[in-house]
């Protein structure tokens, strides 16, 4: 493979988002130092670093993991308890890698690094199989609506490169992540510490035909196309100059979360339910008569409606319905716990809004085969669960299935603005299983919607 990427070849590839994730010492900052290694990734000054720190902690060959391993704790404990982001291309694609922890207590991580990705590589070491973190890894990812599921198979060199080894373990794993809804699943065997079908086919496995790691990474099919759902444009700005050369313009700025805006397309716009009529599209400081997810543009209406951020803007025949009663599943990330009663700030693409957390229907137990508990007292942190809120204004939420964009949102600590909860519009899997009677509601003063 060819060290050199020339910029003409980066702006003519596509581009992959990816989330390594797995349980601790299967091998995770490993593997990525050796993708980035082996592929011609890594400057020589960060190699140097690295070498210099392997020696000076007595390892005669560089330890890879310690290029995305940054933070100092994570140095000297030998495990990721941080999201790692590395940026790296090949002649054939762009690659934006997030490497996730593997602790318990550090899957909400997995959360914020998987919520963007279009494929996650999930490690398991070859002489355990799959374990808990393992399905709970998978059911994030199936969660999270991750299209492209990668199992790898590490340290097959301590299982003297066994076939049925690796045979049995893809088994279960593909078993399992099939049941959960994974559209699509590869299993990989792998030995990231020697480089074994990570960038190079291992001479060690002559027994697998399949891809390496980097070849799937490079040809899996992968990209939704952003156009074709029903468009959707949350307003992030008005602008009104007010000059003497725009005396009178008044434009919505934004990125486009989906679909196609047409000059002469007949809007709604939510929650109000105002509606007009596309009469210009800025982007770039160009007008245009078209534009497209995800371009940031400045939409012109026909009438003059009392628009601010947080609206949205969608075709009238294909805008979604509002509500104050919102059912999700979510994934708690902070250590205060969710409870029925919590006042709570819900922020939906570019609009914020109060809300009181109704009922919690059911808590999943990702150790018993994806069992539902109804009712619980609460939801703890790392905790995945179903919600129903209530808000204080309607909201155009899509379903999480239909947009991981529009169907997302965030739950807010009022007091001091720390991030609570991530959720996703909608039931979590196909077939989700029956839920109890739920907590009873509490309703509190001023929060009462």
């Amino acid at each position: 493979m060819t060290s050199i990427t020339t910029a003409e070849q980066i702006a003519a590839t596509s581009q992959l988002r990816f989330a390594t994730a797995g349980s601790v010492d299967d091998g995770k900052s490993t593997l990525v130092g050796r993708l980035l290694h082996d592929s011609k990734s890594v400057l020589t000054d960060q190699l140097e670093a690295v070498e210099h720190a392997s020696r000076r902690r007595g390892q005669e060959a560089p330890d890879l993991a310690l290029l995305t391993d940054g933070l100092r704790a994570e140095r000297e404990q030998g495990i990721t308890i941080d999201v790692a982001y590395r940026y790296f291309a090949t002649p054939r694609r762009r690659f934006i890698l997030a490497d996730t922890p593997g602790h318990v207590q550090y899957t909400r991580n997995m959360v914020t690094g998987a919520s963007t990705a279009e494929l996650a590589v999930v490690l398991v070491d070859a002489r355990n199989g799959v374990v808990e973190q393992t399905r709970r890894h998978a059911a994030v990812a199936a969660l999270l609506r991750v299209p492209h599921v990668v199992l790898a198979v590490n340290k097959m060199d301590l299982v003297e490169y066994a076939e049925p080894v690796f045979a049995a373990i893809a088994e279960e794993f593909t078993a399992y992540a099939a049941s959960l809804g994974v559209p699509d699943i590869t299993t990989i065997p792998i030995s990231a510490l020697a480089g074994d079908n990570v960038v190079t086919a291992s001479a060690n496995m002559d027994w697998y035909g399949g891809p390496t790691v980097l070849e799937h990474l490079e040809t899996v099919q992968v990209g939704t196309d952003l156009t074709d759902a029903p468009a959707r444009f949350p307003v992030q700005y008005v602008i009104r100059p007010q000059t003497a050369a725009h005396p009178d313009y008044r434009g919505y700025a934004g990125r486009i979360a989906s679909g196609i805006l047409r000059v002469g397309d007949e809007v709604t716009v939510l929650p109000s339910g105002a509606t007009s009529t596309i009469t210009g599209i800025d982007a770039l400081g160009e007008s245009v008569d078209t534009a497209w997810a995800p371009q940031s543009v400045t939409v012109l209406l026909a009438d003059d409606l009392d628009i601010s951020r947080g609206d949205l803007i969608a075709p009238t025949a294909s805008a979604p319905a509002t509500t104050q009663d919102v059912e999700a599943t979510v994934c708690h990330l902070h250590e205060r716990p969710l409870k029925v009663g919590s006042r709570v700030l819900l922020k939906h693409a570019t609009r914020t809004v109060k809300a009181v957390v109704k009922e919690l229907p059911y808590r999943i137990n990702l150790t018993a085969g994806l069992a539902h508990e109804s009712g619980p007292a609460q939801l703890d942190v790392n905790d995945i669960g179903a919600v129903v809120l209530r808000t204080a204004e309607p909201l155009p939420l899509d379903a999480y299935a239909d947009s991981r964009l529009t169907g997302s949102f965030l739950l807010i600590d009022p007091a001091d603005g720390t991030t609570l909860t991530a959720g996703m519009a909608g039931e979590a899997f196909a077939a989700p299983a029956a839920a109890g009677a739920s907590a009873a509601e509490k309703e509190q003063e001023g929060w009462d919607f």
